[in-house]
């Protein structure tokens, strides 16, 4: 009869992780905020992807002949001093610096997420190795890596900065995702329905993956929005100082980097405030959510 209590353990510790998601969620949904922005988020993602089919205009195409012209009918946020349309770049730069964001952000949870739980599940040698190579990862300079593999894999293909961007972020962020899910891990497999599952003989990847990281998911989610508006903000300040995105590739960063030029800061607004308030808009709206979900997903809040 042991089995079939361990067998039971088990599914009760599944109902009752399926039982919080869906309070979860209820509370989610109550938070006007947090919804709001969670709508922002999904229609600036929506169009940013969707710009090939929304105009047809080419981004990178120089016209001397509309330079520098104000927001009109034609051009409904003017144009920069190439003469390019300021809308049509705005959506495109959303495109690469979401793209940049979501990527890095998926990898370095996932990267971390791994390290993370088997470092806290092994315990022993195996967390000393991988906590200590963690330790390694985490003092590395990060700017000096971005500046060496732009320099490297800039003459190989015109987007390779944008995902010289992506690696440096992938292999260099996740050490803070590692430390959090095993802090977790180490606290949750001492519990009985993790003992259960290893007594009827699972293996230690069916625990992790079925038992353990389950329910340390939540803390995972909220870490994940933070990284994106992270990696957002410090591809745009990359860009921006000439050592991320290539210039001939739209995003926020480099639109911004006209306004280093003191007649755009101060007498074309319309060329850099677009990008700047797709930045900050798009920010806050990660920043609200991820308020939404710590406290939806917290399990001492009642409403």
């Amino acid at each position: 009869m042991e089995p079939a209590a361990n067998t039971s353990s088990a599914n009760a510790a599944k109902k009752q992780f399926d039982s919080t998601w869906t309070i979860a969620r209820k509370k989610f949904v109550k938070r006007k905020l947090a919804m709001v922005s969670l709508a922002f988020l999904i229609f600036i993602i929506l169009i940013s992807f969707l710009a090939p089919y929304i105009t047809d205009t080419d981004v990178t195409r120089i016209n001397m002949t509309e330079v520098d012209k104000e927001p009109s009918g034609e051009y409904w946020l003017g144009t920069d001093r190439n003469g390019r349309d300021v809308l049509v770049r705005t959506l495109y730069g959303g495109r690469v610096s979401l793209t940049i964001g979501l990527i890095s952000m998926f990898a370095v949870t996932l990267i971390g997420s791994i390290i993370g739980s088997v470092a806290g599940y092994f315990g022993g040698w195996i967390d000393n190795l991988l906590m200590r190579f963690t330790d390694f990862v985490l003092t590395l300079p990060f700017y000096v890596f971005v500046i060496v593999l732009n320099a490297i894999l800039i003459g190989f293909d015109r987007v390779a900065g944008m995902w010289s961007l992506i690696i440096v972020f992938s292999l260099l962020g996740w050490g803070g995702v590692a430390r959090i899910v095993r802090s977790k891990i180490l606290a949750e497999k001492e519990n009985e329905y993790v003992l259960a599952a290893s007594s009827i003989g699972c293996r230690p990847s069916k625990v992790i993956t079925k038992h353990l990281f389950p329910n340390v998911m939540t803390t995972v989610i909220v870490q994940a929005t933070l990284l994106l508006a992270a990696y957002i903000v410090a591809e745009a300040g990359l860009s921006f100082i000439g050592v991320g995105v290539p210039p001939d590739t739209p995003s926020w960063g480099n639109m911004l980097m006209e306004a280093r030029q003191t007649d755009v800061l101060q007498d074309k607004p319309w060329i850099w405030v677009p990008p700047a308030v797709c930045i900050t808009l798009t920010i806050l709206s990660i920043n609200f959510v991820g308020e939404g979900l710590k406290d939806a997903l917290d399990p001492k809040t009642t409403k």
